[in-house]
């Protein structure tokens, strides 16, 4: 997809922004947390709105992965 990498040695292979060492599940769960795409932009200030856009079309096509990552940090 469009914006997003996987590297097996970066981010533990997890799927990121391209370019980024921000995976897609830490921008998920922030929204599942209740932030604002605003609220995320402003924390991560090298992403864009695009990234965004990306990083949400990944997770919707996704889901499984995206859960089964959040749910492995937070048993780390």
């Amino acid at each position: 997809m469009s914006g997003i990498e996987r590297s097996v040695d970066v981010c533990d292979g997890d799927a990121r922004i391209a370019g980024t060492r921000i995976p897609v599940w830490v921008l998920v769960q922030a929204k599942n947390l209740g932030m604002s795409d605003a609220d995320i932009l402003k924390n991560h200030p090298s992403l864009n709105a695009k990234d965004i856009e990306n990083a949400w079309a990944y997770a919707a096509t996704h889901q499984a992965e995206i859960n089964a990552d959040i749910r492995a940090n937070e048993e780390a």
